[in-house]
């Protein structure tokens, strides 16, 4: 009975009065799920978006060459941008974009394990209300849970990187160029604070494109347990 009411709840998140019955009848009889069986669906889907997404952001130019993350200059560099191009310096110009992005492909290598343990502390409460809410759900219950830690963990690692992909001697010499132009304002920005928040842009930007894949394309529900689960939206 729990379970059936369970069912009855979801429905009545997802359909219009005149569509209820219809949904309802359509139930099989003793196939309402579990609530084990709805978390572990909706901790697969968050596992897929780290797994499909996450990971691909890891490899040479999975930031660079992809451009829903691409990381471009800050606004006050875009000035540092279009004077090193007017004196013939493009070639350095794309250099400092293509470094900071290293640094960031670098340093979301450790993110993993800390979205890992926030799907593991999933409550049921949660994966009802990510299956019941808006198509980014689970991307924001990801946000809400992890930000704080992958701000800690890719900060320092961010910083490192600008030392081994040579980011730092690659702005300090694109910035002193900039600021040796006459009459220009002088500048001086903090590119690990700015790389880290790209990074984490990038990283729940990605988390989000599966989600949404896994809530409107019932090919890419690549379980039984997946198709189960989010064939409770599907009739909406």
């Amino acid at each position: 009975m729990i379970k059936r009411i369970l069912v009855l709840v979801v429905v009545l998140q997802f359909v219009g009065c005149a569509e209820l019955q219809k949904v309802v009848s359509s139930l099989p009889s003793g196939g309402a799920l579990s609530q084990e069986q709805i978390g572990n669906g909706l901790k697969q889907a968050l596992d897929n978006g780290i797994k499909n997404q996450v990971s691909k952001l890891t490899s040479t130019d999975g930031f660079y060459k992809n451009d829903l993350v691409k990381i471009l200059l800050p606004e006050e560099l875009q000035a540092v941008d279009k004077g090193l191009r007017k004196i013939g310096l493009g070639n350095l110009a794309d250099e400092g974009i293509k470094v900071l992005n290293r640094a960031a492909e670098d340093a979301v290598k450790t993110a993993t394990p800390i979205f890992v343990n926030a799907v593991k502390d999933m409550t049921f409460a949660d994966a009802k209300n990510i299956l019941l809410g808006d198509q980014n759900a689970a991307t924001t219950y990801l946000q809400g849970k992890t930000t704080d830690n992958l701000t800690a963990s890719f900060s320092p690692v961010i910083k490192n990187s600008f030392g081994k992909v040579g980011a730092d001697k690659v702005w300090s010499n694109l910035i002193s160029k900039y600021n040796s132009i006459p009459f220009v304002n002088k500048v001086n920005p903090d590119l690990t604070q700015y790389v880290t928040n790209q990074a984490l842009k990038g990283v729940f930007t990605m988390i989000e494109v599966e989600e949404k894949g896994i809530r409107e394309k019932v090919g890419l529900r690549d379980t039984a347990l997946l198709k189960q689960v989010f064939a409770l939206q599907d009739n909406k």
